[in-house]
């Protein structure tokens, strides 16, 4: 409680107290600074809002692996999958995001990668040989269906539909 006439006492006869502000730095960093107001016997604490780091990491330049290849298609799409081991079988999700076919400059072969939007996590990543056939999914105009013997999405090559 502040008076604002230095005349006045309050009820135990005591002269009010003066609002101060006290200050206080660290020793690590100037800019860590945090002021106390103290109104009577209430401080009220203003801490700074900036943290610095506690470990500083380096930056990591990372390889996507689409090096020496050229970009012929890029769409954005939702990618499932037929789960032959779920009883009944099922259409499954793995992913939305950017699906490219890639062509190597240098043997001509092509290759299906697509990676989720916001992880970049790979999701489709196989050859495109002659013997896959790709067809329209029934019931859809938009939904196209394809079997292929290895996919690497996963780090490890298995069958999918």
């Amino acid at each position: 409680m502040t008076n604002d006439n230095p005349i006045e006492v309050n009820e135990k006869g005591d002269q009010p107290k003066a609002e101060t502000e006290i200050v206080k730095e660290t020793d690590k960093d100037e800019t860590e600074k945090e002021e106390v107001k103290k109104e009577g016997d209430e401080e009220v604490h203003t801490p700074d809002p900036y943290y610095p780091p506690i470990i500083y990491l380096p930056e990591i330049v990372v390889n996507s692996g689409e090096d020496g290849e050229e970009e012929m298609f890029k769409r954005r799409a939702k990618l499932y999958r037929y789960a032959h081991e779920c009883s009944p079988p099922e259409w499954k999700e793995r992913g939305t995001g950017d699906v490219k076919i890639l062509k190597k400059e240098e043997d001509h072969s092509a290759r299906i990668l697509m990676r989720r939007e916001k992880t970049l996590k790979v999701c489709a990543n196989h050859s495109i040989l002659p013997w896959m056939e790709l067809k329209p999914n029934c019931g859809s105009q938009k939904a196209w269906v394809w079997k292929t013997q290895l996919d690497f999405a996963d780090e490890e090559p298995k069958q999918e539909v």
